[in-house]
């Protein structure tokens, strides 16, 4: 339960599931996708790259459920319900358990010692590796990614969103701007301007997630999206 200290040494059942179909003993690659917050099932049915590479790199599918969700509880049902718990909730705890479960797997699925590992990971289950080594990720590298996939996906769409800020900011100060807002984003409450920061964070939050799920086949990860949902 907890890898960096010494007066707890008990251990938990983290849940993995693995699929070794198109595995080839000792000439493969191993495909290990960090778990997020949330059930693994829920992710490994929705990251289709993996399933869709691994016959072409002859690989191990291993999909990671991360500590306190899904059936992966250190403390069985309490682990969520008592604060003393939740100290060993933190994304350094969550990936020694990776690390352990890696050495785990080299040790006792024939072939895998030597074979590469590529870690695999969407939103947090990706971001947590690199906050362990942040001076090496440029800050605003995310939002840059997010603004490139609207870039790509039509003519000045990225501008569009660029300038929408700068329009709701003058039309808050407005008699009228308020309303037209509240109408034109169908709002179940009337807008006053100090909601209006929380309107554009509600909208950033629509395009980021946009561009997280700008997936090229119909998915319902968060919400029913058709195919490439950013276009």
């Amino acid at each position: 339960i907890d890898h960096f200290g010494f007066s707890n040494t008990k251990t938990f059942k983290q849940r993995y599931l693995i699929s070794d179909k198109y595995w080839k003993t000792y000439d493969g690659v191993i495909l290990f996708y960090t778990g997020n917050e949330g059930d693994i099932t829920w992710f490994s049915n929705h990251t289709g790259f993996m399933w869709d590479v691994a016959e072409k790199l002859k690989a191990l599918l291993v999909f990671a459920e991360h500590r306190y969700y899904g059936e992966s509880l250190p403390f069985a049902e309490e682990s969520r319900k008592d604060s003393k718990y939740l100290n060993y909730l933190t994304s350094e705890q969550a990936l020694a358990d990776f690390a352990e479960l890696i050495r785990h797997l080299k040790r006792t699925v024939p072939g895998a010692d030597g074979q590469p590992i590529i870690a695999i990971g969407g939103s947090y289950g990706a971001s947590a590796p690199i906050w362990q080594f942040e001076d090496l990720i440029p800050c605003g590298v995310f939002m840059k990614i997010v603004t490139d996939d609207f870039k790509k996906s039509g003519a000045k769409c990225s501008e569009s969103i660029l300038r929408s800020w700068g329009a709701i900011n003058r039309l808050s100060n407005t008699g009228s701007g308020l309303p037209w807002l509240t109408r034109a984003f169908h709002l179940c409450n009337s807008l006053n301007s100090k909601d209006i920061q929380r309107l554009k964070d509600w909208l950033s939050e629509t395009w980021v997630n946009l561009a997280m799920v700008n997936y090229p086949y119909p998915a319902n990860f968060l919400k029913p999206l058709p195919s490439w949902p950013v276009k």
